[in-house]
């Protein structure tokens, strides 16, 4: 069965300090059914107290968004740099187990360099995978933004150079790049059987407006996307894998509208995990 989850980064920001401790009085306040947890570098310093905060917290975290960064400092492929994305990986590993969790979801290239250098990024995936597996976790590839080709490009290249790589399907940097309806294609099955995890988000631009991509995360219904196709596919597919909704959710004053998260955890259980009725 189907979980709809709800990113910590939709909950923690600047203005409330990424405290995760705050986690534990926001859960009563939502009906979602676990967490996708955002891993910061700045955690790291904290990691015993994260770890034995994951342990009593009672939380259901069976994903980890892995510290956004660690691909943007495979990109260089300079040895120092490597070693340490793969350091901070097992790091982020450790902390999954702790958490309890499955699954974790990577941007395998990341930041201003993006996939300017995508061989040193596609060549470090099988180190990354080796990590993931010895600690029992799924490592999945998320179809992130790219500043010189496009994920489907990206994705495509992993898939015929490691078979059984799977993904991390984010609707918005689909449709950033025009390329949400790809995944209803018949040409694209390959990408569809693939797919190990949805995060489900909308966009307000057309193809590659960068300043409609940064900033607050919009939930579904705000932006130009259109959910139908995508709300049929999914059921059609036979998927049973889990959604995660990453809209941004704090103000400026750290305040979180769990109302607006509930709202969208409610639309994506129906879209998604009930069958619709027969006429």
């Amino acid at each position: 069965m189907s979980r709809i989850l709800v990113s910590t980064g939709a909950l923690l920001g600047r203005p409330n300090g990424r405290d995760f401790r705050l986690l534990e009085s926001l859960a009563p306040c939502l009906n979602c059914d676990g967490y996708e947890l955002m891993i910061y570098e700045s955690w790291y310093e904290k990691e015993k107290e994260l770890t034995d905060f994951l342990g009593h917290a009672g939380l259901s975290i069976p994903v980890i968004h892995c510290r956004k960064d660690i691909g943007k400092d495979l990109a260089f492929g300079e040895a120092e740099l490597t070693e340490k994305a793969l350091s901070d990986f097992a790091r982020n590993c450790r902390i999954a187990c702790a958490a309890g969790a499955e699954k974790l979801v990577l941007h395998l290239w990341s930041g201003r360099i993006s996939d300017q250098r995508i061989e040193n990024n596609l060549t470090a995936y099988a180190a990354l995978n080796m990590i993931a597996r010895d600690n029992g976790l799924l490592l999945t590839i998320e179809n992130v933004v790219c500043n010189q080709q496009d994920p489907m490009t990206h994705l495509r290249a992993l898939a015929l150079r490691y078979p059984g790589v799977r993904f991390t399907f984010d609707t918005k940097n689909a449709a950033f790049h025009s390329q949400l309806e790809a995944l209803y294609a018949p040409e694209n099955a390959w990408l569809g059987e693939r797919v190990a995890h949805y995060h489900v988000n909308d966009y307000a631009g057309g193809h590659m407006e960068w300043d409609k991509l940064l900033g607050r995360v919009l939930p579904a219904g705000r932006g130009r996307i259109d959910f139908d196709p995508l709300f049929a596919y999914v059921r059609g597919s036979g998927y049973t894998g889990d959604f995660t909704i990453e809209a941004t959710a704090f103000d400026e004053t750290g305040i979180v509208d769990t109302d607006m998260l509930c709202g969208q955890v409610e639309l994506l259980k129906q879209s998604f995990c009930q069958t619709p009725p027969t006429l």
